[in-house]
């Protein structure tokens, strides 16, 4: 089965750039091209794709607008959302990261890090570009000194607390079964069991919850 995408940028080069990327996967197939917001969510609602591959500055509504839309908080069914922009701005990743993106990359990452993008998104991991991963983590433990730690529903067992750090550092399923010598399917157990104990979604709001909460630091 392809995984199926949806591009959405306003500008026709872009487009027509990631679309040829893209289709040249055996296993990817662009199902639809928007050219602002609005459209996106339009058509993302109508065609239900896979992953929804979004540039964050686009007329009518803005990629992280959309992203809320599709991805955010109060969907019950969100769709996959990776964020594709030119511009590395901190409030720009953590815009996306709270609208429900899994994943933000630069235009500049590559074709090979867009696929892995699209296939992590597909699977339910999540993927941020590495230019980023550094001031994410320093930015999210900023924030945490100003507000009240939210705490878990349930005290986190020490194998959790390694899966934990582990999404947290931006690994993949896989990695965080090789990192710690234990199955996939044993890794899946963990994040559900993690997601139920931290109100989380999915891996990305996961690996936020360790930033925001200094745990990351706190364990460094």
């Amino acid at each position: 089965m392809s995984i199926r995408v949806l591009i959405a940028d306003d500008q026709d080069m872009i487009r027509a750039g990631l679309e040829m990327i893209l289709n040249n996967e055996p296993d990817i197939e662009v199902v639809g091209l928007a050219s602002d917001g609005q459209e996106a969510v339009e058509m993302a609602q109508r065609l239900l794709p896979d992953v929804c591959l979004f540039d964050i500055r686009m007329p009518e509504l803005d990629g992280i607008a959309a992203t809320e839309i599709l991805a955010g908080p109060d969907v019950d069914e969100p769709l996959a959302v990776v964020m594709i922009t030119t511009f590395d701005l901190d409030e720009y990743v953590h815009g996306a990261l709270k609208a429900g993106a899994r994943g933000f990359l630069l235009k500049d990452a590559g074709p090979e890090l867009l696929v892995q993008a699209i296939h992590s998104a597909a699977a339910g991991d999540a993927l941020i570009a590495p230019s980023v991963t550094v001031r994410l983590l320093s930015a999210f433990a900023d924030a945490s000194s100003t507000k009240p730690l939210a705490q878990p529903i349930a005290e986190l067992t020490e194998r959790e607390e390694e899966v934990l750090l582990s999404v947290a550092a931006g690994h993949t399923n896989d990695e965080v079964a090789a990192e710690l010598f234990i199955s996939l399917s044993t890794v899946k157990t963990h994040l559900a069991s993690l997601m139920g104990k931290l109100g989380a979604r999915n891996r990305v709001e996961i690996a936020m919850w360790a930033y925001e909460t200094g745990r990351v630091q706190n364990r460094a």
